[in-house]
């Protein structure tokens, strides 16, 4: 009996030290925006959390958008850019939902993001190459089920509504 108390101690013990688990968690935003007030509506991604593997804290956020905001955007393709956003920023943004990334993950968010980032030329469409769709590319290598009606194409947050409801499982919300 004792030495199945000991047994018993010591398994206790042994996972009263294990680590905390690590992850990095992707959250999915959208910000309404307003011509009128010098942002338009946009979408973009907030990585936060730790690798599991490195350890090595994860506090990042990407979105894609044209360089220069102009008529130029209305013709077709212009330059590009991916625009970190400012905590202040953030606060004024709807947080759609959020999944949980592998490490794996975390890589590919990373290279794709780079991917968009470093392309040459003229990458930033509005119809075909936006915020939507670089946000849509992030949520497929979460496995999140995506696609990009006409309609929705200039309103982020629309798009982000419909995307929730496409995947239940994600337990979003509709955000007004």
């Amino acid at each position: 009996m004792r030495k199945l108390l000991v047994i018993f101690a010591a398994l206790i013990a042994s996972f009263w030290s294990l680590p905390a688990a690590a992850e990095v968690t992707i959250s999915f935003h959208s910000f309404n925006g307003s011509v009128f007030f010098g942002r338009y509506p946009h979408a973009f991604v907030i990585l936060e959390g730790t690798l599991d593997g490195t350890g090595e804290k994860v506090s990042e956020n990407y979105g894609f958008t044209a360089k220069k905001v102009s008529t130029a955007i209305l013709s077709g393709p212009v330059e590009h850019g991916i625009m970190v956003e400012e905590a202040s920023y953030i606060k004024k943004t709807n947080r759609h939902f959020s999944v949980t990334l592998t490490d794996e993950q975390v890589a590919k968010v990373r290279d794709t993001m780079r991917a968009w980032r470093d392309a040459p030329g003229k990458y930033y469409d509005l119809e075909k190459r936006n915020c939507i769709h670089f946000v849509g590319a992030m949520a497929e290598i979460a496995g999140i089920t995506v696609d990009f009606p006409q309609q929705m194409l200039r309103r982020p947050k629309k798009w982000m509504n419909y995307i929730a409801a496409k995947n239940p499982h994600l337990g979003a919300s509709r955000i007004r």
